[in-house]
Order: C-alpha cells, then structure tokens, then sequence
C-alpha cells in the first residue's frame, strides 16, 4: 500500500478518459467523482480499467456528453431504470504504472522459498496500462437509499455525495476522488477509509446492522474482502454479522455463489470459511460443510475435527497450485470478454492476489475452482457416515459415496453449474480415498488400472486432491504415504507413457454382446460386459478379439447362454 497527496492523485488520474470526464461534468456544471474499488486499488498499488462515476446530478448526462465527445470509438448503453449508464472506449496513451512493493522479476526469480511460495512475492505484479488500453465507466447519479425489511430492492432518490458515500458498504470502498477541473485529484474521505485501508480493517461507513439489513448480501462482501485482502473485521461490524446472518436467505442463490466463488480463489480461502462458520452464515448457505465442526468423544477416543481438516485440504491444493506455477513459470494473464475489459495485474490469479475484484474465470490453471470445490466438499458424507465401533472407534466407511451422492443437491441450492463442472467435483469427492486405499496397500498395476481407467482425465487433479487430503500429525506415517503417493505417480505414468488408457476398453462392447446373443438391454449384458472389462483391467488377458471372445463364451455358457444360430 502507498499513501498520495492529492497532488499525487491528480498525477495518477492525468490520462485522457479522466481528464475528458472532467470536461463532460464542468460543460454540464455538477459535480463528478471516480469512487470505489478504482480508489481503493489506488492506494493498494493495483490497476484496474473499470471505472465508477458519480455524478452529483444526472450520470446518464454526463456519460451521453462524454460518448459526444469520444464519437464512433466509444459505446454507450443507458439503463434509465436504475438511473445508470455505461461508456466502453478504446483509449490511447494511458501512462500509469502502478508497481507491488516486491520488484523481483518472475523471470529472474531463483527457485522460490517457502516464504515465497506462501505469499506469491516470487511473483512480479509491476502493470503498465498498455498505450491501447479497453476502458469500461459507469457513471450513475448521487443517491440515497433505503429498503424494506423483506426486500432487496432498494427505494432510491436522488441525493449529495456525502448520501452517496452513506451508502457505500464499506469504509475503504466509499472515498471518492474529484474529477472537476477546479479541485481535480482531490481525495474525500469522510470515514477514514484510507486509515482503515493502511491498518487492514473491514468496517462499515454507518451502523453495520443497518447496513447488512438494507443490503445482506455485504455480509458476504465483507468477508470476501477480509479474506482477499487479509484484513480484520471490526469488532462492531463482525457481531453486526452474527446478529443478521440469517438475512442472508432473501439473497439468490446466484449472488451468493459469486462471493463463495471469490472466497474460495483467494490466497488463503480457509480464512473466508472460518468467519463464515464464525458468523453462522455457513450454516445457512452451506450447512452440509458446517456440520463438520464437531468432535465427538466416546469410551476415551474422540475423531478429529472434520471442518478444520476439510480447510487444511484446501489449503493444502491451493499450496500444490502455487508450486506447480512457480515450477512452471505458469502465467496466464488474459483479458477479460468485452462486457468486462480489464487486464490483471498480477500473475496466477486476481484473487489470489488480494484483488476483491478478481475473476477467477481470467485465468485457465487445470479447473483450479472446482478442484478448489472437490477438496471443500470431499468429507461432506462424514456427517451421515459416521458410526460408533467398541473395537476400531469412530468410522466414517463409504463416506466418500454418500458425499458424491450430496454434491448435486449442494450445486442446485447454490446455483453452480449442473453440467461437467458437477460431474468433475463429484467424482473426486467419490473417489478421493481410492489412491489412499492402493498407497496404503501394496501398489500393484492391477489397482492403478482400475484408479487409472475410473479418473480419466482427472486422474492427476485426483491426485493433487489425494496428497492434500494428507494431514496426519504422525509424520512418519504422513512420509509413508506420501512415498506410496509417489510410487502411485510412477506407476501411472508408466501406464500412461504405455497408452494403456487406449486399451482398457474391452474391444468388445455392449452392442456386440446383445448381437451375438440376441439379448435386448438386460442384467445379464451388464455381467458379461464388466467380466471382460475386469478380465482386461486385471491383464488376464490380451485386449484381443479372439482371447476375449473366447472368456465370453466361456462365461456365456456357466449363466445358461449360447449364441444365437445363424
């Protein structure tokens, strides 16, 4: 973070998109602010291209006169409903550059260190706004705004800045800066936003009761950007939290996947669940993962806490993440789509990074958001699993399946996509003890066959799943299996390198089976189709037509079939 004179934020905002708003506002004679997350990333040393406005009068106004003055370049949507419009411009010799305190170049960097690979600062986030630079503004009216209690929506009138920064849902999102040539660069700053912002605070401008109530959605918001930004919540402000949880069930499932999604691809999104479950939000919006907060004892032996270990888990793959792109030298920086024109300025991911406005969606590393969700829900089934042995103790036997059986339900109530994103997370959480059950066990070609040809494609996201699920205090056990881990690995690629996966389909299938026997879609096709593909998996025999057909007519006859005449 770094502190600017006003005079210094005048020199920051000294590009043309600033200076021909300020144009536009002083023809129209109001006054016209850039406030928001553009400020505050100011200050945190972070570009953006997206600009808020306020306008202390009519902001479609002042965005129709600057669309005038940018001609055919810019485009120009109006929502008179919510009395907003937005201008998109191609902008030309932009001359900000904005640095993170670390100056060591990715490119340069030795091997990183454990400290390095923690905090990213192996990472070079230096940004300069390219000379042909996509800018997005919204420009809206000053307003002041109040709800009712059932209601999301809010009833707006038009109102001074000081009412528009009132409405604002946190202390470090309401400073504005003013555009107007006569006080251009000038920072306001009623509730010590800046302060906050230097000394890592989340609070809200007004009452936070208050504020939660007229929006409940901010609860979300204010732990998304605790655990962004690696800040404290206020006292006040965090049992204004547990006091309106349960607010949060007039907000869409939609919205709320948005800020989860957000928690989840920070840099440490274990710090978002522990204040959600803290605040009694988890336990609204995702109870299945709150109900692992428990450690029960019996007869002298109690099971570990399920919750704290689900977060060691996904903690543990965000670290696997980091290390992989460190080994790589991964970046993959892109610009968002048209409607979102912004560059990141840091490499990984924007959320990773502390960016509350990042999209994890900018960044392509190996479905990193829902193996992200796979290690968050993998332990779900423990809750219903879980039974009291005289002789073994605590079990949770096949808590893997009834967990994959939970993910659908959890995706529809949390409006997550249905589709192959799904499927993704519930078969790593119904198969994330699979590798653990070979590396606890003599590792044969025979189970990595099978691991092999059941993953697929995610086989190694799997495994990445596997090795973070390793959270055992025993550390010589923990070295065990993390050895057995490695011999998993091998023998996969081995496999892989072999083209096995090509083969471990049966040459005969299902259709053939039904053809030769002239059997319709039955139980005993299912038989013979998984005798040959165990006889395959098992390497009993060539993945030939002639051995296999062989064994099928061999078991064809012990269940009282032949083949069909003619």
């Amino acid at each position: 973070m770094k502190l600017y004179s006003d005079e210094e934020l005048a020199e920051i905002l000294d590009q043309d998109i600033f200076h021909m708003i300020s144009e536009a506002a002083d023809r129209l004679g109001v006054e016209c602010y850039v406030v928001g997350g553009y400020v505050r990333d100011i200050f945190l040393e972070r570009p953006s291209n997206d600009i808020d406005v306020v306008v202390v009068g009519s902001g479609i106004a002042v965005a129709k006169e600057l669309k005038r003055m940018l001609g055919r370049k810019a485009h120009l949507s109006v929502f008179k409903n919510f009395g907003t419009a937005q201008v998109k411009a191609q902008m030309r010799n932009e001359k900000l550059e904005i640095k993170n305190v670390n100056e060591k170049c990715l490119n340069d960097a030795a091997p990183a260190t454990q400290d390095d690979i923690s905090s990213f600062d192996h990472l070079h986030s230096s940004f300069l706004i390219s000379h042909s630079s996509f800018v997005e503004v919204e420009f809206v009216g000053a307003r002041r705004e109040s709800y009712s209690h059932d209601s999301r929506k809010p009833i707006v009138e038009d109102g001074t800045l000081e009412d528009d920064q009132n409405r604002r849902d946190f202390t470090i999102n309401a400073m504005a800066i003013c555009l107007n040539k006569s006080r251009f660069g000038e920072l306001v700053d009623p509730f010590n936003g800046l302060a906050d912002l230097e000394d890592g605070i989340i609070a809200t401008p007004l009452d936070p009761e208050v504020t939660f109530s007229d929006d409940p959605l901010r609860m979300m918001r204010c732990i998304r950007f605790a655990t962004q930004l690696n800040f404290q919540i206020e006292d006040e402000t965090f049992e204004a939290l547990e006091r309106m949880a349960s607010r949060i069930k007039i907000v869409s499932g939609e919205r709320i996947e948005v800020e989860l999604n957000k928690i989840i691809m920070s840099q440490h999104p274990s710090k978002g669940f522990v204040d959600l479950q803290r605040s009694g939000l988890l336990n609204i919006i995702l109870p299945e993962l709150a109900a692992l907060d428990i450690v029960e004892q019996k007869n002298g032996r109690a099971h570990k806490n399920n919750f704290y270990h689900t977060l060691e888990v996904l903690e543990n793959v965000v670290l696997s993440e980091k290390r992989r792109v460190n080994s790589e030298k991964f970046l993959s920086v892109a610009p968002l789509g048209e409607s979102e024109q912004a560059r990141a300025a840091t490499a990984y991911d924007a959320s990773a990074n502390g960016n509350p406005e990042g999209n994890y969606s900018l960044f392509t590393i190996h479905s990193s958001l829902y193996l992200r969700w796979a290690a968050l829900l993998h332990d779900i089934g423990k809750t219903k699993s879980k039974r009291w042995d005289p002789a073994t103790g605590w079990t949770f036997h096949n808590h893997n399946y009834i967990g994959a059986k939970m993910v659908p339900e959890i995706f529809r109530r949390l409006k997550l996509p249905l589709g192959p994103e799904m499927k993704y997370v519930q078969k790593l959480v119904d198969l994330h003890m699979r590798p653990q059950v070979i590396a606890d066990s003599e590792v044969t070609d025979s189970a990595v066959r099978r691991l092999l040809n059941d993953a697929g494609d995610d086989i190694d996201d799997l495994m990445t799943l596997c090795e973070a699920d390793i959270t055992s205090k025993n550390e010589v056990r923990k070295k065990m299996f993390l050895e057995n881990f490695r011999m998993v690995r091998e023998k996969l690629a081995d496999l892989k390198e072999k083209d096995y996966k090509r083969l471990l389909q049966p040459v005969i299938d299902g259709n053939e089976i039904m053809q030769i026997f002239d059997l319709k879609p039955s139980r005993e096709v299912g038989v013979l189709k998984q005798f040959l593909k165990d006889a395959v998996l098992d390497n009993k025999v060539e993945n030939e037509r002639e051995p296999l057909m062989q064994l099928l007519l061999q078991k064809a006859r012990e269940m009282g079939l032949a083949p069909r005449q003619g």
